[in-house]
């Protein structure tokens, strides 16, 4: 029973989370004061002391300050044009066979999760992608759900850290180093994002299957690179090279992001198309906030003893590395779709904590579970709801019975594969 408080506490944050019920002339609920009311009920309960909170938020500073580098990168990128080009190229590609133009969607919905983060690629080029599809095959309106889809699912499994907020805050918090992990994961994403690509690809094979290239009006040619978005492009490409190398020197990766924040910021300032609020407005700090206050909440849960039930069924996976990472993932995937991606990222840096032995493949085998779960169900991140929401409201809404079928497609599979791999490297990478 010593359980039951903070479990009902759990729920109805994550209920207010996912409903977002309306306050009065406030409009809808931030998830963000949802997770804080959480942490404050579990506060009041005297389950969650300041000394807690204060911890938390010492130990997660470096990754979030990474995360808002990024987002405020992200921002200055596209103000400067540069994802309004990226539409372009997306056009000048797409003129051929639909197979091809799906695959390059797909590839290019990927590389910008890699860069910038999962995120930002679903919600920015769903509004872009869409619209161009529309366009490009104006007789062939069921060609908008598979390359709506193919967004979604090319964001998978980060193959960098710094490619998913969360999985940053919980490697880092883990001691897995930003090479680490990119060592492990990139092969784990390539081979998880082709199984994904191919179910997709099977599962609309009768729309996909079309050799009439695209007959809609082009928007002429691909002009130039102005100098201010070229400079730009090239520091982004420079962080991402530097990453590693700083890593592998025993350097903190949030001075490289913070470095390239701050000179995307000053190239776009310099040069007009960028302002000091817009460039600091792009960093989403109540998504910030939010981390840490389900974080908060996570710490919580660990001084009620939850984490120990969590840690019993990890337990499930034998003291073999297969059935370990088998489990995890599993159960991390099954709890993401359930729970919300991250107050279950949440939850698994803890619970892992409590295993003997070295947590690094279990930690990445729960990040690869949180990455796939949310495909499962729409609830599973709150990315997902707001990309079906958007879809929606730009007449291109998604079924949840087609969502939850693609899901089943191409999950699983996806899934098994991509923890395969990672138990293969434990052999190799003990």
């Amino acid at each position: 029973m010593r359980l039951l408080p903070p479990l009902l506490v759990l729920g109805a944050t994550v209920s207010l989370i996912l409903a977002r019920p309306r306050v009065g002339r406030l409009g809808r609920l931030h998830p963000t004061l949802a997770a804080l009311a959480g942490a404050a009920s579990l506060g009041a309960m005297g389950i969650l002391s300041a000394a807690d909170v204060a911890s938390t938020v010492a130990g997660v500073a470096r990754p979030l300050l990474t995360v808002a580098a990024i987002m405020a990168t992200t921002g200055a990128a596209h103000a400067m044009g540069i994802f309004d080009r990226l539409a372009r190229i997306i056009e000048l590609r797409t003129r051929g066979p639909v197979e091809r133009a799906f695959a390059m969607v797909f590839l290019i919905a990927a590389a910008m999760a890699t860069v910038f983060n999962n995120d930002a690629a679903i919600l920015i080029l769903t509004p872009i992608v869409v619209p161009l599809i529309a366009r490009l095959y104006p007789k062939r309106p069921y060609l908008v759900e598979p390359f709506a889809l193919a967004i979604f699912v090319a964001a998978g499994v980060a193959p960098l850290s710094t490619s998913n907020p969360m999985n940053l805050v919980v490697a880092e918090r883990a001691g897995i180093s930003f090479h680490g992990y990119a060592l492990r994961m990139i092969p784990v994403a390539l081979v998880s994002s082709y199984v994904s690509y191919r179910m997709l690809r099977w599962a609309y094979r009768r729309e996909l299957d079309d050799k009439v290239p695209a007959g809609g009006p082009e928007q002429g040619s691909l002009a130039p690179m102005e100098e201010e978005p070229l400079v730009a492009l090239l520091i982004v490409l420079a962080v991402l090279v530097a990453y590693p190398v700083v890593s592998l020197l025993g350097g903190p990766v949030w001075v490289v992001a913070l470095t390239g924040a701050v000179l995307t910021g000053f190239v776009g300032l310099r040069h007009g198309s960028v302002s000091a609020r817009a460039w600091f407005g792009g960093v989403a700090w109540e998504v910030l906030l939010f981390m840490v206050a389900l974080l908060c909440v996570a710490t919580g849960l660990k001084n009620a003893g939850l984490l120990d039930a969590i840690a019993a069924l990890y337990k499930l996976g034998g003291e073999h590395i297969f059935g370990q990472v088998a489990v995890v993932g599993a159960l991390s995937a099954v709890g993401s779709a359930l729970l919300n991606n991250h107050p279950m990222a949440a939850l698994n840096a803890l619970a892992v904590e409590r295993l003997a032995g070295d947590p690094t493949y279990r930690v990445l085998a729960a990040l690869v579970g949180g990455d796939l779960g949310p495909r499962l169900l729409p609830m599973g991140s709150l990315a997902g709801l707001l990309w079906l929401d958007l879809l929606r409201r730009m007449g291109a809404a998604i079924p949840t019975r087609r969502f939850l079928r693609m899901g089943l497609v191409t999950t699983p599979a996806a899934l098994a594969v991509g923890l395969l791999v990672l138990w293969a490297e434990s052999l190799l990478f003990p």
